[in-house]
This record gives structure tokens, sequence and C-alpha cells, in this order.
């Protein structure tokens, strides 16, 4: 069972997912912006599909799925680092039902994409076509022509969405966090929303988003093992 949990309900707000898929894009660009952008959490996520763990870092709990607000912008932003396995589906169903709760305006994915050549710092772009306003890409996103995406985003695109979706895709390495590849997908996400992000400390900051992650993951399987051995265990 999947269930969303919100204390505050602002409404008109433009949804900003981040979910831990290809580099790990998503989870460290909403992590940035969460810093960048002092929000507030409103709302936590809670899953039986998943190990019941959570982790705690600097005395505060890093719930696996929690959703935060920034009233200056009006945004509302989705963070996960631990979703489980195939919840694709009832994850995008979560992101709808939260979009209706809220009556956004706008669903913005941020993502990763495998390429030969991810040095590049290419960003691509799929929308759906009810974007409202002026907004377009300029120069800094290409639309995707060709790929597969994969978990709660691909699931997103596959739903018949009636509200604007807007998903980026950065070229990332691997699998392996890429915090240089999130760090470009945030510039990209910069122009389009005029959030006003400063470019200059990004990828520093990135980079130890990513170390910070890469420690929570490590903490949380390692967890996962022992709960294993117990389980293990007792039924030895």
């Amino acid at each position: 069972m999947m269930k969303l949990i919100l204390k505050k309900k602002p409404k008109g707000v433009t949804i900003i997912e981040g979910f831990p898929g290809f580099g790990l894009i998503g989870t460290i660009a909403s992590e940035f912006l969460m810093d960048h952008l002092k929000m507030e959490k409103i709302g936590i996520v809670e899953m039986d599909e998943i190990p019941a763990m959570v982790a705690i870092h600097q005395n505060r709990v890093v719930e696996p799925m929690s959703v935060h607000y920034n009233k200056d912008y009006n945004i509302v932003i989705v963070h996960a680092i631990n979703i489980g396995k195939d919840l694709g589906w009832k994850l995008a169903d979560l992101i709808l039902e939260l979009t209706e709760v809220l009556q956004a305006k706008e669903i913005i994915c941020l993502e990763g994409v495998g390429s030969p050549n991810p040095d590049a710092g290419r960003i691509f772009y799929y929308t759906n076509g009810m974007r409202a306003g002026n907004k377009d890409f300029g120069g800094y996103a290409k639309p995707l022509m060709e790929g597969i995406v994969v978990g709660a985003t691909g699931a997103l695109l596959a739903k018949d969405v009636k509200t604007s979706l807007v998903a980026f895709f950065a070229e990332a390495h691997s699998n392996l966090p890429d915090s240089k590849a999130a760090a470009e997908i945030i510039k990209a996400l910069d122009a389009y929303t005029g959030l006003n992000v400063d470019p200059k400390p990004l990828l520093k900051q990135a980079q130890e988003f990513e170390e910070k992650l890469k420690g929570l993951l490590s903490k949380g399987q390692k967890a996962e093992e022992i709960q294993q051995k117990k389980m293990l265990n007792y039924v030895g």
C-alpha cells in the first residue's frame, strides 16, 4: 500500500519530481533545489512495499519519500532516496493524486538518460503539449527523439495526464550517481522556470549531495542486509 500524507495543501503549484533513476539525477537535483529554495516539508509517503527503515542525517530523519514546498515560487518537490523496485505505476498514480489534491498547473520530471558521450552535458526534453504561456526551451534543451524511459517517469509519460507535463533528461555516465549531469539539468530547469539558481556553486554542491547520497544508500543497503540475515536466522 502507498499512502500520501500531507499536513499542508497549497493550490496551483508546480510539482517537480526527482526519483532515483538513471545516474540518480532526479534525487541529486531535487536535493540541491531543496537546499537552494529553503523548502518546508509538508508531507511524506508511506510505502509497505519497501523495508521499514529510514536514514538519519545531521540529526534529521530522511524518509524514503517526502514532499516539500516553497511559497515564494509556489513549487512542490517530491524527493525520494528509496522507492523500492517495480513500483513505477503506483508512483505515477501517487504523483497524479498529488496533482489533483494540490490542483497543480504543471508536472516537471527530472531524469537521466544513457549516452555514449555523456561528457557533452546535453539536456533533452519531452512535453505532452499542454504547456500554457510563452515558456519555451530556447537553446538549453533539445527534444528527446529516441530513448527508453523506465520507472515512475516512464509510467507518467505513458498515462493520459490532463495537466501540463514536461520531462527533462540529462545525459549521465551510468547507474552510478552523476553530479555533473545533475548540475546541468538544474541549469536547464532554472532557465525554464526562472528559479534564479546561482550556477557558480552548483557543481560543487551537487558533488557534495552525491557523496551524501552515496552514504545514505550505503547505510540503507547495509541495514537491509542485516534485516535479511536476522530473518534467515529466525527462519533457520
